[in-house]
């Protein structure tokens, strides 16, 4: 089944891999209302095609994503009405930083340029951070007179308190370099050249993991930590069975112990 036709993204499928780009940069990719609905439209669609191994976030124009489109906010937000209006965007927000995380496939995100409020959080609900070396890192809210609000858990699980707590508060930036050092960014690429290589060299990675073990181990690592120890026992028991019993699992092992490269893992097959 075709995945849907969007405004605001381009969809590039290949070799079991999507690239969705943000392709508004002459606006500096920003994320509108329009592109945060065709997100949510997009992260349900992906919920369970298993033939797509992994999701590549990046925007044109050597732009990621400037954040909230404050030009439209502000223009809807007038008049009576508003802080309800503005809790429902917030709101909506927060779902398609869910909805990015939880993606069962595996999720890449490519930074060129600019990945600022909004868009440092779509860089936090990655499983690996492409940074380009000129890319840009910032949390600006507090220079405006707001706050980093729906990110902020993000921000926090991935880079820790006390570095969350001086960029917020600061409004620091980051450049490519700095990004990787306090844990933001896996790597920093050397141009278009760079990125190229990079994510080839991932898809070759995940190209030997089942989609089915993938899936359940992202979702298994997001919800395990807060769980109590005994809750921690059986959810890991339950999915160990589950995986070892799937259909991935008996091919799995006994490809294994056959010494030979399961389907999955099979250049042809993706």
């Amino acid at each position: 089944m075709p995945l849907p036709d969007f405004e605001t993204l381009d969809l590039e499928q290949a070799e079991g891999w999507l690239t969705v780009w943000f392709n508004t940069p002459e606006r500096r990719n920003p994320l509108s209302i329009d592109r945060v609905e065709e997100l949510l439209t997009l992260c349900a669609a992906l919920r369970d095609r298993r033939e797509i191994r992994g999701v590549v976030f990046r925007g044109r124009g050597g732009v990621f994503c400037a954040g909230g489109d404050l030009k439209a906010f502000q223009a809807a937000f007038q008049g009576g009405g508003a802080h309800e209006a503005i809790l429902d965007v917030s709101k909506q927000g927060a779902e398609v930083f869910d909805a990015i995380d939880q993606l069962p496939q595996f999720v890449v995100i490519v930074v060129e340029g600019p990945a600022m409020a909004g868009g440092f959080g779509i860089v936090c609900c990655g499983d690996m951070v492409i940074a380009e070396a000129g890319a840009k890192f910032a949390l600006t809210e507090t220079r405006i007179g707001i706050v980093a609000a729906q990110i902020a858990p993000l921000v926090l699980r991935r880079l820790g308190r006390a570095v969350t707590r001086r960029l917020m508060l600061a409004a620091a930036s980051l450049d490519g370099a700095q990004a990787q050092a306090v844990g933001l960014a896996d790597v920093v690429a050397d141009g278009q050249d760079g990125i190229d290589a990079e994510l080839a060299a991932v898809r070759d990675q995940i190209r030997r993991a089942s989609p089915n073990a993938l899936a359940v181990t992202k979702c298994l690592i997001r919800e395990i930590e807060d769980l109590p120890r005994e809750a921690q026992i059986d959810r890991a028991a339950d999915d160990f069975a589950s995986c070892l019993l799937s259909k991935d699992g008996k091919e799995g092992v006994t490809s294994f112990m056959q010494k030979k490269q399961p389907k999955w893992a099979d250049p042809e097959n993706v």
